[in-house]
């Protein structure tokens, strides 16, 4: 497997294999509060490893081996690598960083400072737990289980098992949604303020089922959900039915209708022929992260949707969609001026959520026309 993230001008490859062990990568740092002595601090570490070499580098005869870093204020950084392929070997991984732990507070006990012992990073195994967060913070899920894991057309699809958050559907190394995460379906229906009882709604992705579930329970006239991927149906209906229950079980129910088509001409048919909704739930995609409208292509489309979903919904209707995280303050105004350029006046609203398995709050908005003076 060939991985490769890129976010910003930043670039990591690695190359695993699932017939392997992994690489564990166990790290702590400590400050002292003092300048550092170099001499003393590499001789506390001498003490504690066997058959090590000089440079601050040292090679144990299992194969692992650690780099020490030197700042002359007083910054210790110590990495340590072990080939990870059983429990005694990760205890004695433990247990060697503790005892060089001790000895790196041996030189600092007349300017005590801080110790810091980060828990280890595991690389190469065959499930990967790490997945950054939108504000690009490296966030390690307790994943266990590979459930699903196929290429479709348009994306791959992932569905892992979180012990905390059960079945996580993952598209193209993003976290979509989690089966712990009925605050995000609620919020981008309007957090149960609404009265969906013989309305007509129209869902814009909505994949794993999630918010078409939800309406349904709510009596609503008839639902048109329409989504690109047939795949990520069929991944969702199978692992993740605590989210969509059976409605995706079938493409066509009492009251919905799953329409397995690009959304573009949809809306645009559905402009053509005068139809609207009271309702317009835009889970397609995330604001773009990119503060570059004029250059993403993301933001393009994005604004390209928002135009057509206008002329279908109605004038009193209300549109609903995720914004991004509550960190990145340009992008969700760069989305918010887009609003302002609409082919008809808008105005908006927007609540912040904390989603599960996000681990971080959540932007929403709502969107609806100015009334007509």
């Amino acid at each position: 497997m060939l991985e490769h993230k890129c976010h910003g001008i930043k670039k990591a490859w690695h190359r695993a294999s699932p017939h392997y062990g992994s690489s564990r990568h166990s790290t702590f740092d400590f400050m002292l509060g003092a300048k550092a002595d170099g001499e003393t601090i590499l001789k506390g570490a001498e003490d504690t490893w066997e058959d090590h070499s000089y440079l601050a580098t040292y090679m144990n005869r299992n194969g692992s081996f650690a780099n020490m870093r030197i700042y002359p204020l007083g910054l210790v950084l110590l990495d340590l690598q072990s080939y990870d392929s059983d429990i005694q070997s990760k205890e004695e991984a433990d247990s060697l960083l503790n005892k060089i732990e001790e000895k790196m507070k041996e030189p600092s006990q007349d300017s005590a400072g801080q110790v810091k012992h980060l828990p280890p990073i595991v690389r190469g195994g065959a499930i990967d737990r790490y997945w950054p967060t939108a504000d690009g913070r490296l966030v390690e899920y307790d994943i266990d289980e590979v459930v699903y894991d196929e290429d479709s057309p348009y994306q791959n699809i992932k569905i892992l098992h979180s012990k905390q958050f059960g079945n996580i559907l993952i598209l193209s190394g993003d976290v979509n949604l989690a089966e712990s995460d009925l605050e995000y379906i609620r919020a981008i229906m309007g957090s149960r303020k609404e009265d969906y009882t013989g309305k007509d709604v129209l869902i814009l992705g909505g994949e794993d089922g999630g918010i078409l579930c939800e309406i349904v329970k709510l009596k609503s006239k008839m639902v048109i959900m329409v989504e690109i991927d047939q795949m990520v149906i069929d991944g969702c209906k199978k692992y993740m039915r605590r989210t969509c229950g059976d409605v995706l079980d079938n493409l066509k129910g009492d009251c919905y209708q799953v329409l397995i088509e690009d959304c573009i001409p949809v809306l645009k048919r559905f402009a053509k022929e005068g139809r609207e909704f009271d309702y317009v739930i835009n889970d397609l995609t995330a604001v773009p992260i990119s503060t570059s409208p004029e250059e993403d292509s993301t933001w393009e489309f994005l604004r390209l949707i928002l135009d057509l979903s206008m002329k279908v919904l109605k004038q009193d209707g209300k549109y609903f969609t995720q914004g991004n995280c509550v960190n990145l303050t340009e992008a969700l105004s760069l989305y918010e001026e887009q609003l302002g350029r609409l082919y008809c006046p808008m105005e908006f609203s927007k609540e912040i959520v904390c989603v599960p398995s996000y681990l971080e709050l959540w932007v929403f908005y709502t969107v609806w026309k100015k009334a007509k003076p």
